[in-house]
């Protein structure tokens, strides 16, 4: 499969998925086997997957310091990816190895340990960030966590 082929089918390619898995170590995906879905994943002739989507949620992790080097390992192409949940874990910052996935759109970090709110300005560089969710961290009791106004409210008739 040539690098366009794989571009233009990556939205249908399930995610790699580590969820639930008790995962401390980020290295630890190298020696551990994804979570089976009900679609194959697609693998190069290598052995690593075509997706760009990769579930880290619901684990310990609190560190992402080798995850460059990891995706390298388990995916054919690490500077496709588009979507990464690392929701629910315990991460108490926003890591610098996150803005060097450019292609990502979808990050999710809700329900961890992220204390400042200054650390989501890290991300300001990722091009394709579309979706980020932050709730559930002590972050969001930080004043401007919310701007006031910025959601819509539902319409109430009178």
């Amino acid at each position: 499969m040539n690098k366009q082929d794989y571009m233009n089918t990556w939205v249908q390619e399930p995610p790699l998925d580590y969820s639930f898995r008790s995962i401390h170590i980020i290295q630890d995906l190298v020696n551990e086997e994804p979570r089976t879905g009900l679609r194959t994943l697609k693998r190069s002739k290598s052995g690593k997957s075509l997706t760009q989507s990769l579930w880290l949620n619901n684990n310990v992790l609190n560190d992402l310091r080798d995850l460059n080097q990891v995706a390298s390992k388990l995916l054919e192409h690490p500077e496709n990816l588009a979507w990464i949940d690392l929701s629910f874990n315990d991460l108490t910052s926003i890591d610098p190895v996150l803005t060097t996935f450019f292609n990502l759109s979808i990050l999710y970090l809700h329900g961890n340990s992220i204390q400042h709110l200054g650390e989501v300005n890290k991300l300001a560089i990722l091009p394709r960030l579309r979706s980020l969710t932050l709730h559930g961290n002590p972050m969001e009791e930080e004043k401007g966590y919310r701007v006031p106004g910025s959601v819509e409210t539902p319409h109430r008739p009178p």
